[in-house]
């Protein structure tokens, strides 16, 4: 959870400092980050390859097969990083032609921010696949560390090379990529010293070596469908970044600069999800039913309470918190709405999060993977009918955010509670349901839930 943070503080931070540009150079690099969180989408693969690859092979006292995981997940992820870093280099003009920005000045940005990327992509795709290596063979502290001190480098490099200094000259959002560049070639360097000086069992592990084919599959087979939800989210978010283009750039900017600010929930609700899942996965293989029940309640309680606070604030002090990244009027009066408008659906995001964590512990992945693609999937058509259909414009793309939230969260809580419940060896939760189902008139608890209360 804290190497996610710290991913997510470079975006941050880069925001933070191009919103003192202007919201045009937000909105440049906000459109090419959909093309970078393709390429992380992507790494996927092999960063869960190797995270599940190399932690069996050592619990299995297999050294070498979790050696030969790590230098093929390796291998491999220099193998993707060049080929998508090459081509999105090529094709950068056509690929922020997708988003049909009538601003010449932020769509030629945009390519040139997304090629300085490219031209890096080895240093910025391939880290997350180390971080896997590290956090498969037990030692997750090791790439929070190392991030955290390329996140430093950055966030001393930002101001610097964005707004420029003595004889470095400012190069707005092109200054933003190339510190990131710099701080993810600073990582990767410090990874390499590590896996090649340090204690750990993979000391002998080659970063390039000649593809093992039958290894490879088991990798894909691992990473891929993990990869493709990510991939299929990003598609999805790419769609919705077209159609608030039709309103200009200050929407793209405002929307990425949400998303950011939004992950403070989120990202919470995914440490809580991680816990969930591994408290889970004990008590589903020692068949404690009773303590999987509690467990799911009072987790999903506890991230409720972040959801609720972050909605709060998102809905009272959405311009003030949005002030704090783009301080220009528009920007702040439209961003302000764009957080209220998220703000009604943080608890349930939540509760999403944390229940999906519920599922991949007692080893059904499906019904998470199922309601999240269908319903983010079905975002596009409500924000189409609610933008051109109604009178809501482009608050009806924003608003089929939060609907889409809210179903999530809603019908994936009550599945795994219905699971739980149902449980014969669930002794706990026989005859008392939650609290709040009790609002719900009987006839309707019985012919849709199936619960029947005393």
């Amino acid at each position: 959870m804290g190497t996610s943070f710290i991913q997510m503080a470079y975006s941050m931070i880069d925001m933070i400092w191009l919103g003192r540009v202007g919201s045009d150079a937000v909105a440049a690099v906000g459109a090419a980050t959909f093309f970078t969180w393709l390429g992380i989408s992507l790494m996927l693969i092999t960063r869960t390859g190797a995270e599940v690859g190399v932690s069996q092979s050592l619990g299995a006292g297999d050294k070498k097969r979790a050696i030969t995981f790590a230098q093929q997940s390796l291998t491999g992820a220099l193998v993707l990083a060049i080929l998508y870093g090459i081509l999105t280099y090529i094709f950068a003009p056509g690929l922020i032609g997708f988003f049909k920005l009538t601003n010449k000045a932020v769509n030629h940005n945009a390519v040139s921010y997304l090629r300085i990327i490219s031209a890096g992509s080895l240093l910025y795709y391939s880290n997350p696949t180390f971080s896997g290596v590290f956090t498969g063979a037990g030692n997750s502290k090791l790439p929070f560390r190392i991030n955290s001190i390329g996140l430093l480098l950055n966030i001393v490099a930002d101001p610097l090379l964005i707004f420029g200094v003595g004889p470095i000259p400012q190069m707005g959002s092109n200054g933003a990529a190339y510190a990131t560049v710099a701080s993810q070639g600073l990582v990767l360097l410090l990874f390499i010293i590590r896996i090649r000086r340090g204690k750990s069992p993979l000391k002998k592990a080659s970063i390039i070596t000649g593809l093992n084919i039958p290894y490879m599959r088991k990798i894909f087979k691992l990473g891929l469908p993990v990869a493709m939800q990510s991939i299929l989210f990003a598609i999805f978010a790419m769609i919705l970044a077209r159609i608030v283009g039709r309103w200009g750039a200050l929407p793209i900017a405002v929307q990425s600069v949400g998303a950011q600010i939004e992950a403070l929930s989120w990202m919470t609700a995914s440490g809580f999800a991680t816990a969930l899942g591994a408290f889970v996965g004990q008590n589903f293989g020692a068949a404690k039913w009773e303590r999987i029940y509690k467990g799911f309640l009072i987790t999903v309680g506890f991230s409720s309470v972040v959801g609720l606070i972050v909605g709060l604030l998102f809905v009272g002090f959405g311009k003030q918190v949005f002030g704090i990244f783009i301080p220009e009027h528009d920007a702040i009066q439209m961003g302000g709405k764009y957080l209220e408008i998220l703000g009604y659906s943080q608890i349930f995001m939540c509760m999403e999060i944390a229940t999906s964590g519920a599922f991949n512990g007692i080893g059904r992945t499906m019904p998470p993977s199922i309601i999240g693609i269908t319903l983010t999937g079905m975002r596009i058509p409500i924000a189409l009918a609610l933008a051109l259909g109604t009178s809501l414009g482009l608050l009806g793309v924003w608003w089929s955010l939060s609907i889409t939230s809210i179903l999530k969260g809603t019908i994936l809580f009550i599945w795994f509670y219905r699971v739980v419940t149902k449980h014969p060896d669930n002794l706990a939760a026989q005859g008392r349901p939650l609290q709040f189902i009790r609002l719900i008139p009987n006839r309707i608890r019985q012919q849709f839930l199936g619960i029947k209360t005393k």
